[in-house]
């Protein structure tokens, strides 16, 4: 599939529904265990999305779309969710979440993006020569990746539970 932003919308839109609908009001266990060392709970990719929206997503492609490949991305901190989200609920950060994708959402559509600025390059600083259309189809892939991996943590906690069952379970995988 191409990317089109009409197609795209419809993701980044629901996305902070999809989480919130399957986080909210968990009790801790769900949502503060991971899968071992190294590895994220539901709680720190909530934190990771809220840290895209704020450093990556949009200020990356207004970047782009105002220095081309002239001035590489920012570096993005993958990890600066860990101390940023600290101490806080996980409903407030489901809220900030939403909050700051309505307002990437609307900062995206002021662009009035056209072909051509989809086909305009920018320069990641790991990557190289990256297109606008390339980084705003990473924004959704990202959010779909981030949803299956909170699925897949919550779905491991019940691995010894599950019993014979684990063979059949994709998200849990064969003993």
């Amino acid at each position: 599939m191409d990317f089109e932003l009409r197609t795209a919308l419809p993701v980044l839109t629901r996305t902070p529904a999809v989480l919130d609908a399957l986080l909210r009001n968990l009790p801790s266990d769900w949502v503060s265990r991971n899968e071992g060392p190294d590895t994220w709970s539901p709680y720190d990719v909530v934190g990771h999305l809220i840290h895209g929206e704020r450093t990556d997503w949009m200020p990356r492609a207004e970047h782009l779309l105002r220095h081309g490949e002239a001035i590489p991305f920012p570096v993005f901190d993958r990890f600066a969710q860990l101390e940023a989200s600290s101490g806080q609920g996980l409903p407030a950060l489901l809220d900030t979440f939403a909050e700051l994708r309505v307002e990437s959402l609307r900062r995206l559509e002021a662009l009035n993006l056209t072909a051509a600025d989809l086909d305009r390059p920018g320069r990641h600083p790991e990557f190289g020569r990256v297109t606008l259309a390339q980084h705003l189809a990473t924004w959704v892939a990202h959010d779909l990746d981030h949803v299956v991996q909170v699925a897949r943590v919550m779905g491991r906690q019940y691995t010894e539970a599950v019993g014979p069952w684990r063979n059949y379970l994709r998200i849990i995988g064969p003993a």
